[in-house]
């Protein structure tokens, strides 16, 4: 039984698409993204991407939203009580614990990496990296994973700032910092790529990023392409974490959202290519490898700025950019617990915030502890930061996701879909294809590659 007696309501379109954007575009779009383009062959891991992001990620993204609205509460509830309207199982309420787990569980070492980018903005700004070799700014990024001191300073102020946005609630909070952490993390994006267009690399990036091979495609490598491209258009819309589901709880019944989802996926996709023309012009221009895989932004992009005129201005403001796009995703990962323990208990918004902000700061110290001191600690052979990484992206995201389009499409009465998308004829058609059939085969493909790789 819900506590909460007036459930927050988003204040404006333009509030609820900064926040969703703002959720899908994180460290995802500006870390993540990058580098699985230049470990995937480039152009063709992009076509790939945005094929699977339009025929999976959009009706997942959808569907999320659609049980949120139509249930009003918390994941759990949401599931729980939609189910029970159409007559189903409560049982379904086992999807929203599980979306509500993971986005806990993910923020503990995104938390982690969010105090990372913060650690460098500081270190660019102050000159650190000036002059530097690679294998000098390699012991910098290694001297910190070995204190567990600093990274536990950093993983607080992050999960501090974090906790400060939220507690001002749905609209004063997380809709305001959204609304300026969003343009300005496009601002950013756009001073960096107009950077790069003076200054060499921007063409064989633009060619990396947009002239397909499409051999590629179809040669030895081309599973392995479309399945990353596959499984990272899932995770980039913050699927299967409870955060879409209680993102659409606080939506009104005017809003459309097809529209919206259509919105949200374009903004998210081009600022991932954006973030991709403001790091490789820096890498192809400096002789670097795009293939650098994870350190690619905290190795290699350092190594650039250390070299070049300006690299200290330029690289803070990276960082920062960085560090937006972390924030933007962590204040959503932390929303689906508050607004859980807001409905299911007697605490206030505040005493909410801080019981989850606590207990995801806590973990968080495990995960970074792994690094270091705990570098010996391991479970099923991963250390601790790895196994929460692999237990979420593996197992629990790919799971709740099929198990939300699952609900939509064959749980929930297609009237009631119907009624909530406002779709008639050939549109009505080609969605009951898409989330009956392809978006779920999808997401069965990708989670048995995982499982099998």
């Amino acid at each position: 039984m819900s506590n909460k007696q007036n459930h927050a309501q988003w204040s404006s379109k333009v509030g609820f698409i900064m926040a969703a954007v703002g959720s899908a575009v994180g460290l995802g779009n500006i870390w993540k993204f990058p580098y699985m383009v230049g470990e995937s062959g480039g152009s063709a891991f992009v076509l790939a991407y945005l094929l699977c992001i339009a025929l999976i990620g959009f009706p997942i993204l959808v569907a999320e939203w659609m049980i949120g609205r139509r249930g009003q509460k918390n994941p759990m509830d949401s599931f729980s009580d939609v189910a029970a309207s159409e007559g189903k199982s409560r049982n379904w309420a086992i999807v929203g614990v599980v979306g509500i787990l993971g986005a806990f569980l993910i923020l503990s070492f995104y938390s982690v990496i969010g105090g990372w980018a913060l650690n460098y903005m500081v270190k660019l700004g102050s000159g650190t990296f000036t002059g530097l070799n690679g294998e000098a700014v390699e012991g910098v990024f290694n001297g910190m994973l070995a204190s567990p001191g600093t990274l536990t300073i950093w993983h607080t102020i992050f999960m501090g700032v974090t906790a400060l946005i939220v507690a001002l609630g749905v609209t004063s909070g997380i809709e305001k910092a959204s609304k300026i952490m969003i343009p300005m993390l496009a601002l950013l994006l756009f001073v960096i790529v107009g950077y790069n267009i003076m200054n060499g690399g921007f063409a064989e990036a633009v060619t990396y990023l947009f002239s397909p091979d499409l051999s590629k495609l179809t040669g030895p490598d081309s599973s392995t392409i479309i399945l990353s491209a596959l499984g990272h258009a899932f995770f980039t819309l913050s699927l299967g974490m409870g955060i879409m589901v209680t993102y659409g709880s606080y939506l009104g019944k005017n809003i459309s959202l097809l529209s919206m989802a259509r919105t949200v996926v374009i903004l998210d996709t081009v600022i991932a290519l954006v973030a991709g023309l403001a790091i490789f012009p820096i890498i192809f221009s400096h002789g670097m490898d795009p293939a650098a895989g994870p350190g690619l932004i905290f190795v290699s992009l350092p190594i650039a700025f250390g070299s070049m005129t300006a690299g200290a201005l330029l690289g803070t403001l990276f960082f920062l950019l960085v560090t937006f796009a972390a924030l933007t995703s962590s204040i959503s990962l932390i929303e689906p617990s508050i607004e859980f323990l807001e409905e299911r208990t007697s605490m206030s918004r505040t005493t909410s915030v801080i019981v989850a902000t606590i207990a995801i700061w806590l973990l968080g110290v495990a995960a970074l502890l792994s690094f270091n001191l705990w570098s010996d600690v391991l479970i099923f052979g991963n250390n601790i930061f790895d196994l929460l990484d692999k237990l979420t992206s593996k197992f629990m995201l790919p799971l709740a996701g099929l198990a939300a389009i699952v609900f939509a499409g064959w749980v929930m009465s297609q009237d009631s879909v119907r009624q909530e998308l406002g779709l008639s004829g050939g549109a009505w058609t080609l969605w009951q294809i898409v989330a009956k059939f392809i978006a779920p085969i999808g997401v069965i493909i990708v989670f048995i590659n995982t499982l099998i790789s």
